[in-house]
């Protein structure tokens, strides 16, 4: 995607061949700064403070952890205590395991001499893969949004509702649920996207909305109760979101807020569709609500807001009854039974065990 006319991805290796550059999201929208990761223990701060975020680019960050880890110490204790390290930092999205897996796997019978070199062929194959699944993802929801556009009877847009951020912010490049949007968009349908703000780290507010804007889409911040109004009054054609763990049932787990919005959905006859890459499968996990672990954060992200002033400051200030505790789950689980379709790199399924089993039968057996 592209920022003031220049291509970036969320993550690549620097000229020196080794270091690692992010964009700090936390910045985002007031500011756009790149960060530098030079150690695994910066790759984990990076993942735990959500300079990054977003399951795929977790797992591609945490991949590239290993490398810088590796630098120093080839062998299996390092290779071994960095991943567990590494493992503790985001527990609800399972790409992060799912990459260091990967690494693990590939790097374990391998000489010393040659882990740094193949770590670091192994993260950059990740990465790309990730581009391309995203870039298909896109591909077979945008014809979901084209057949809606084509029933309608008059010029209005495609009215879409997402939650959170499951943009380019989110993965390498492309994103899950926004891919769909900026492939309609730049084939000429028109689109409208309702961007919930995403309390209490305003995911959708700060960093959907700053790349709908920056890539031309037509768009409006809503609060994130006002979903359910615009679907009772017909002004809501579909709603896509992305997914930080999807069971083998088809249960999904995406940013807390998500089931309510399913819900809203489901009685207003509002198509629910979720975008995901394979690696955000658990094939272990059945029942999403009592079996996935749901990540509980800091109260400051519920009782302060950051926010910029009239002079360009960028300040954190107190939005709550001072001395009331705050409750911070991150994430819910929407069942599959609320979800219209799973919208993944290999097509479009039902969320059900068959359903993905179909499309991934070597991964289901």
């Amino acid at each position: 995607m592209k920022i003031h006319g220049k291509h970036y991805r969320t993550i690549w290796t620097n000229d020196d061949g080794w270091s690692v550059e992010i964009i700090d999201q936390t910045l985002l929208p007031h500011k756009f700064e790149t960060v530098t990761l030079r150690s695994a223990d910066a790759a984990a701060h990076a993942i735990r403070s959500m300079q990054v975020r977003g399951a795929p680019l977790i797992g591609a960050t945490a991949a590239y952890g290993i490398c810088l880890a590796l630098r120093n110490d080839p062998s299996d204790e390092a290779l071994d205590g960095t991943y567990e390290m590494l493992l503790q930092t985001r527990p609800t999205a399972i790409n992060l395991k799912w990459a260091l897996d990967d690494m693990r796997d590939h790097l374990r019978n391998r000489p010393h001499a040659e882990r740094v070199a193949a770590a670091y062929e192994r993260a950059a194959k990740i990465c790309d893969d990730d581009v391309e699944i995203c870039r298909r993802i896109g591909e077979n929801a945008a014809t979901i949004i084209k057949e809606i556009a084509a029933k309608k009877t008059d010029t209005s847009p495609v009215n879409i509702l997402t939650h959170c951020n499951a943009g380019w912010l989110a993965t390498v490049d492309w994103g899950t649920a926004l891919a769909p949007i900026y492939m309609a968009h730049d084939a000429g349908i028109p689109v409208h996207v309702w961007v919930d703000e995403t309390r209490p780290r305003n995911q959708g507010a700060s960093l959907t909305a700053y790349e709908l804007g920056a890539h031309g889409v037509s768009h409006a911040i809503i609060a994130d109760n006002v979903g359910g109004h615009l679907m009772q009054h017909g002004q809501v054609d579909m709603c896509i979101v992305g997914t930080d763990r999807t069971t083998a049932h088809g249960d999904v787990a995406n940013k807390i807020g998500t089931y309510l919005k399913a819900l809203a959905a489901h009685d207003n006859g509002v198509p629910f569709y979720v975008a995901l890459p394979h690696t955000t499968i658990d094939w272990t996990v059945g029942d999403g609500v009592t079996e996935i672990p749901i990540e509980e954060r800091g109260p400051e992200e519920v009782t302060q807001m950051t926010g910029r002033t009239p002079d360009g400051g960028v300040v954190t200030v107190d939005i709550a009854a001072p001395g009331s505790p705050a409750a911070n789950y991150a994430f819910d689980v929407t069942p599959a039974r609320l979800v219209t379709a799973l919208i993944t790199e290999r097509g479009v399924t039902d969320a059900s065990k068959e359903g993905l089993a179909r499309l991934y039968p070597e991964l289901a057996s």
